[in-house]
């Protein structure tokens, strides 16, 4: 039973890696080039709010699907699953309406704060945290099972 878990496991992450290295052909989101370029004097690019927004968001579903593989088979615990997808959840709630505002100023804010608002939306980043947070939390509830 432990491959299997592993085997999904490694399907989740390369389900998370293939979000990534097909996303200019999976999702809208005409940012991409503009983010790539390091020149900061290069004008925004068009794009139709309701098709970027509702890119993100099925983005955020596929990682939002692939962490929670990830978080469910390492530790087999429906709960944490849950909770998980609640913490990435709430993660992305925060900073996507930011990018949104940070889109609609032009990114008068700041382009490296907009950029990086843009990666915390698009990117799974917040499973970084919750994985070694779960696993401490596994390792203290051994521990203290062991008392």
């Amino acid at each position: 039973m432990k491959i299997l878990s592993w085997f999904l496991v490694i399907v989740g992450v390369c389900g998370l890696i293939s979000v990534r290295m097909l996303e200019d052909q999976i999702f809208y989101d005409p940012f991409l080039k503009y983010f790539h370029e390091a020149d900061v004097q290069i004008a925004i690019p068009q794009f139709e709010w309701g098709k970027l927004i509702l890119s993100h968001i099925f983005r955020f579903l596929l990682n939002l699907f692939f962490s929670c593989v990830i978080i469910h088979f390492l530790f087999r615990n429906k709960i944490w699953t849950i909770q998980g997808a609640i913490l990435i959840s709430i993660f992305f709630v925060i900073t996507f309406p930011i990018y949104l505002y940070c889109i609609s100023n032009r990114f008068e804010i700041g382009h490296l704060f907009s950029f990086y608002m843009r990666r915390f939306v698009i990117q799974p980043l917040i499973i970084l945290l919750i994985v070694p947070l779960f696993y401490y939390r596994k390792q203290m509830m051994l521990r203290n099972s062991n008392y």
